[in-house]
């Protein structure tokens, strides 16, 4: 399902309109040792990333987790044996989508995936999980990547407009 975010309000593909009037909520739970993580600063970025996206009133939660729960998780959920940096769990899709609007979903990411990636990437640990949460925050609002060329095409565009709004530089185009 896709969304179209207008103002404070949700337009579905079928036109239906969801206006939002609660304080955003946003939680970030680190369930890991192993990779040192900064919650209070992922808890202000995904705020000001939905402040930018104009969900001003949205609920979003962030667990940080080792590489084998991401890997349980990425196993039973996507039926992918092997660790993800990120999955999402969107509250928006399936049968009872638009029955809280409000509340977008939950977002998953592999600390320690995300520390190889940075390290692999050259980037700083603290910038891979800001782009990582803008990737798994816009599936929660309906970006699929792997949908199609445009739609990834699309995606990546979003996901650098928002790094860059809270990075102040672009990212390198992979």
């Amino acid at each position: 399902m896709v969304f179209f975010i207008t103002g404070s309000n949700i337009t579905r593909q079928t036109g239906k309109k969801h206006r939002m009037n609660r304080k955003t909520a946003v939680s970030v739970e680190n369930r890991q040792s192993k990779v040192p993580v900064k919650p209070r600063e992922i808890k202000r970025s995904l705020t000001r990333l939905l402040e930018l996206l104009e969900f001003t009133d949205a609920e979003v939660s962030v667990t940080l987790v080792d590489d084998d729960e991401i890997r349980t998780l990425n196993n039973r959920y996507l039926q992918r044996d092997r660790p993800a940096n990120v999955i999402s769990f969107s509250m928006l899709e399936g049968a009872f989508g638009d029955i809280t609007p409000n509340v977008l979903g939950d977002i998953v990411m592999s600390a320690e995936t995300a520390s190889r990636d940075a390290h692999a990437g050259g980037l700083p640990p603290d910038d891979m999980i800001l782009y990582l949460v803008i990737h798994g925050l816009l599936h929660l609002l309906g970006y699929d990547h792997e949908v199609s060329l445009e739609e990834a095409t699309r995606m990546l565009q979003k996901e650098n407009e928002l790094f860059f709004a809270l990075r102040n530089y672009h990212l390198a185009q992979q």
